[in-house]
């Protein structure tokens, strides 16, 4: 099980490359970063989290900008998205920002993506809460067309483009991996028909096995290769005996927050499983 960390990327916080150089020089497998294109103020959305929104939300740098430094200041280093906002996102930017951010970094980038949970944030934008979903689905199949044709064209009902040329492609092949956040059995099924990777939070009762079994599941159900999806886990515990149970079930990466990971260096725990 890989060990890597997660970082709100803010204007006020440690400078991202630094971080980065820390993370990798403690054998973390990869860096995440989060997105916030803004926060309106206005709290008809209430924060998940409960009470008040944090102030690190309206500070968040662009989260491939920041990645673009972390990856000029490492060398294996994994850089991914924790999670990018694709329903707040142009299509063909975005497969631009992906393609040339894997190219540049050597192949080391992972798209980990989500529809949101800011109602005003993502109107501002023009997407609506309610097809959100319908609108991520079409803009990452648009993407991957983008990322894997010549002459790219799509047409959906939410994006529609004739032929293109979009260059450069990506590093990885086809594609980098493209991680789905959330925990429903829509997000499964979504990972099971055009992701690669699950992105799940390890919420109070999250239970390792079961995730497993679940993506297994939907796998199974969708006609695909169980052993071809990935789960990597959110705000994973640092507690030794909780971290074996989610290598023992089969996770294939935990995500601790920077400010535990980075302090907890000489914790047993993490010294055997971040590389292991």
């Amino acid at each position: 099980m890989l060990v890597g960390v997660f970082h709100f990327p803010t204007d006020y916080g440690i400078d991202v490359g630094q971080l980065a150089r820390e993370v990798e020089a403690r054998g973390f497998d990869s860096l995440f970063v989060c997105e916030h294109t803004h926060i309106p103020i206005s709290r008809r959305t209430p924060f998940p989290g409960g009470g008040e929104l944090p102030e690190r939300y309206s500070h968040t740098h662009d989260p491939f900008v920041a990645l673009a430094f972390a990856a000029a200041a490492t060398r294996t280093l994994l850089l991914g998205t924790g999670i990018a906002l694709v329903p707040q996102r142009d299509p063909i930017i975005t497969a631009k920002s992906v393609a040339s951010l894997d190219q540049l970094s050597g192949g080391r980038f992972i798209f980990g993506i989500g529809g949101g949970w800011n109602v005003e944030e993502m109107e501002n934008h023009g997407t609506r809460y309610e097809s959100r979903f319908k609108i991520l689905r079409e803009r990452v199949l648009a993407m991957q067309a983008l990322w894997t044709h010549d002459t790219a064209e799509f047409h959906g009902e939410f994006v529609t483009f004739d032929p293109v040329w979009l260059y450069p492609k990506p590093k990885k092949k086809p594609y980098p991996p493209i991680l789905l956040g959330g925990e429903s059995d829509h997000t499964l099924r979504r990972v099971v028909e055009f992701g690669n990777g699950w992105l799940p939070r390890a919420h109070r009762g999250f239970e390792p096995d079961r995730a497993v079994a679940r993506l297994r599941q939907a796998a199974a159900a969708g006609g695909r290769d169980p052993t071809a999806f990935s789960i990597t886990v959110f705000n994973a515990p640092t507690d030794e005996a909780v971290l074996a149970s989610y290598r023992e079930a089969g996770i294939h990466r935990v995500l601790l927050e920077d400010r535990i990971a980075v302090a907890t260096r000489s914790c047993a725990c993490l010294i055997a499983t971040r590389r292991s």
